[in-house]
């Protein structure tokens, strides 16, 4: 007895929507992913506690910012507030030492790019000893 044999189907495989969840989980493997950032200098940020504060050395130097965003270095105003004018000024102060400590000491109301541009001075100069000089909270009674 011979059996008719029936025509094969041929096997289809749809594979758009497959596709589609691979690309989903990409996209949201993207946006997931936290990029890390690494700062190009680490800052040593003094406690307000006036025990906790170690005594700076009298050769470090100190960079003062003023309301108006003009910067002193070790008390001298500089002349202008261009980043080179920054750096050679420290430059001079540090006479040579490698390991000199600086610290910075802004006003309250001074705008944040002449902090950043100070830090960044420093971080050029090779400064790895970086201070931000703070005050004590006054008591409320």
């Amino acid at each position: 007895m011979k059996f008719r044999q029936r025509p094969r189907e041929k096997v289809n495989l749809d594979l758009t929507s497959l596709i589609d969840v691979v690309f989903l989980l990409v996209l949201f493997f993207v946006v997931t992913t936290s990029f890390n950032r690494e700062s190009g200098m680490s800052v040593n940020l003094p406690e307000a506690n006036p025990e906790a504060v170690p005594e700076q050395p009298d050769s470090a130097v100190e960079v003062s910012i003023d309301e108006q965003g003009r910067f002193y270095v070790n008390r001298k105003e500089i002349v202008n507030t261009q980043m080179a004018t920054l750096k050679e000024a420290i430059r001079q102060q540090m006479g040579g030492r490698k390991a000199v400590p600086l610290i910075i000491s802004a006003d309250a109301r001074t705008s944040h790019q002449s902090v950043v541009t100070a830090m960044d001075a420093a971080r050029q100069l090779g400064i790895t000893h970086l201070s931000i000089a703070t005050i004590e909270p006054k008591q409320s009674k």
